[in-house]
């Protein structure tokens, strides 16, 4: 087995080696493709870029996991029957799913039954291959959940990107609190370690191209599969994950994980709550996202990104502490985390009811 310093050369080369294809491929993406997922002249798409723009983003994304899944092999080769857990399987299936799904809709804009018996079918394989939520002393209601938090990222992710630089940054941040649960509760699986250092240097290389003014969306075609995989992190490493101590804390693995996704939580909660106030469905795109609303309040593009990163190192950084440095959880933990973000929830709301789009001329 390879020592503490060859395992972080390895995964430091990794990233690396990643973060180098990832702006090398996108870069061939945006020379001689052009036309995948430009549907901004079609009134069913609001986007708030006024150019369209190639959505191929998310082709790099799926190309890294699956390179990944290859390499963990040949770093790890007394450890190669291990890609083949039925965790894993599972998870290359749906993640595969939910790419094909965004490829379909970015080419064709596919109905939203169609999707959403996709997310389901997403969410099902993670539990029939053992990637399930275990909150409950009743099974249905652990399925019932794992479902619900499937489905709903693969939603929430998708919604979050309607602004540069935005849904690339937040995933960032949930990989590196993945790694950080993993790193600091243990055990290190080296499997995950490839995946999730992969698909980070994917996004690093990704945000080159998606940040303000960007060139390039990833697409529904990156944002469901990146709903797949970080609800699968969310599940493996919060709401599945016990203490440091090795105590298991239903109370903490549900705060910790609604914590390190709050963000896409709160911004899907916000829209929802405010199409359906006004008569409209909430799946219907429009320019009234917490991000679009920052942007009313005067910040810049590039400045709204910058508050969305401040606020993921935040959360990445109560994470850290909930895992460390917080050996038995109380209500009192409890009540200030919850208090936390329900803060930062009625923050936003309140946002968006003083703010405004500019008035026409």
């Amino acid at each position: 087995m390879y020592s503490s310093t060859q395992l972080f050369l390895i995964y430091s080369g990794l990233f690396f080696a990643a973060l180098v294809f990832s702006l090398l491929i996108n870069s061939v993406f945006m020379r001689f493709a052009r036309t995948l997922g430009m549907r901004d002249e079609q009134q069913t798409l609001i986007r708030w870029s006024s150019t369209a723009k190639p959505s191929l983003g998310g082709i790099c994304f799926y190309i890294l996991f699956l390179a990944c899944f290859s390499l963990y092999g040949v770093l790890f080769p007394g450890l190669s029957a291990e890609a083949l857990r039925p965790d894993l399987l599972g998870l290359l299936a749906a993640t595969s799913l939910g790419f094909l799904m965004g490829l379909a809709d970015d080419a064709y804009n596919t109905r939203p039954l169609l999707k959403l018996v996709v997310q389901l079918s997403c969410g099902g394989i993670l539990i029939a291959s053992g990637s399930c939520i275990d909150l409950f002393e009743q099974q249905w209601a652990n399925v019932a959940l794992t479902l619900l938090w499937v489905v709903g990222m693969m939603n929430s992710i998708n919604m979050l990107d309607n602004m540069d630089g935005i849904t690339t940054s937040v995933s960032i941040a949930i990989l590196v609190a993945g790694l950080m649960s993993m790193l600091v509760i243990g055990p290190v699986d080296p499997v995950y370690m490839v995946l999730l250092v992969g698909t980070m240097a994917s996004l690093t290389g990704f945000l080159f191209f998606n940040w303000n003014p960007s060139r390039m969306f990833m697409g529904d075609t990156g944002s469901q599969f990146l709903g797949v995989f970080l609800a699968f992190v969310g599940i493996r490493f919060f709401w599945n994950a016990p203490s440091i101590e090795g105590h298991w804390e239903p109370a903490r693995q549900a705060i910790s994980a609604v914590t390190v996704f709050l963000l896409p939580i709160i911004d899907t909660t916000v829209v929802t709550i405010s199409r359906m106030a006004k008569g409209r469905s909430p799946f219907v795109g429009g320019r009234d996202h917490t991000t679009h609303h920052l942007s009313y309040a005067g910040y810049s593009d590039g400045q709204v990104a910058l508050i969305f990163i401040g606020l993921s190192l935040l959360h990445v950084f109560l994470t850290f502490v909930m895992c460390r440095y917080i050996p038995v959880w109380t209500n009192l933990h409890s009540v200030i985390f919850v208090s936390y973000a329900f803060v930062l929830f009625l923050t936003l709301f309140i946002l968006t009811r003083r703010t405004h789009p500019p008035a026409k001329p």
